[in-house]
């Protein structure tokens, strides 16, 4: 099975991990809805949605750069509606877009707690609810319905909340529309998964963050080769999972990850959060 005449709405595909699955798709000739923010350069966040078009049309695939907030509902309902216009339907929704904030309760303001929450966990859930006619129709037309988020396993351990509650909450938001709506779309047979890193992954957002050294990430490429084999299975059988990128890239055959390191020779590197 590959995702060749598939069309995937990706949010926050201008750079980074979005922007990697985007481009794994496009070399089996899917068709990308370019769906985030960024529309003009900026030197300290590299990626805009045209130039994240230019790529994946140079990878194989066709593109449809979308300028949208998921945190507004008329925005995302016309960027499915233009994305149906253009590619006829949507195949496989990614919800990749997310905002970040590793701070404590005393430093983190409530327009940064809604920031999060508003992307991390009301995005998810408007873009799944956008898409979701759609996706019933690919389902119902036999090719193979997906729905992925990047998030977490869940996990109601303290330590995973303690530094940083409000990004938790927001993640593990997520989280739980994998949990909730691989239940609730399975008479559809639409699968919905997660998927999560065990390492930091090198992208600009995390360059944003003081002290993190890149040279001991991973490329976003090894969640986009992960992302590959889960929306490429059986949409039927393949939900409700919480996947992990290296386990589920061994279960594939995949085991040697170098090719992966930011800086080869690698072998220890910053574990990203979440994972037990």
């Amino acid at each position: 099975m590959t995702l060749k005449g598939r069309t995937l709405f990706i949010t926050g595909a201008s750079r980074g991990i979005g922007l990697a699955i985007g481009k794994r798709a496009a070399a089996d000739g899917a068709n990308i809805v370019i769906a985030a923010k960024t529309t003009d350069p900026n030197p300290k966040l590299p990626g805009t949605i045209y130039s994240a078009a230019e790529e994946i049309r140079a990878a194989g695939g066709q593109a449809l750069p979308l300028a949208v907030d998921i945190r507004d509902e008329e925005g995302v309902l016309a960027a499915v509606a233009k994305a149906v216009q253009e590619f006829g339907g949507i195949d496989v929704l990614v919800n990749n877009a997310s905002a970040i904030s590793l701070t404590d309760t005393e430093h983190t303001p409530m327009k940064r707690y809604d920031l999060m929450n508003g992307i991390n966990a009301r995005g998810t859930y408007l873009c799944t609810q956008a898409c979701l006619p759609q996706l019933q129709k690919a389902a119902g037309a036999g090719r193979n319905a997906h729905v992925l988020n990047m998030s977490p396993p869940l996990s109601m351990k303290q330590h995973w909340f303690a530094p940083h509650t409000a990004y938790t909450m927001a993640k593990y938001g997520m989280s739980m529309c994998t949990l909730g709506h691989s239940g609730e779309f399975a008479k559809y047979g639409i699968a919905v998964n997660s998927l999560w890193p065990r390492t930091a992954i090198a992208t600009a957002a995390l360059q944003m963050i003081p002290g993190v050294d890149l040279n001991l990430c991973r490329k976003p490429e090894i969640l986009a080769d992960a992302a590959y084999f889960i929306l490429t299975s059986d949409a039927k059988t393949t939900t409700g999972n919480f996947f992990i990128d290296d386990e589920l890239l061994a279960k594939h055959g995949v085991t040697d990850l170098e090719q992966y390191s930011v800086k080869p020779g690698t072998r220890k590197f910053i574990p990203d959060f979440f994972v037990d």
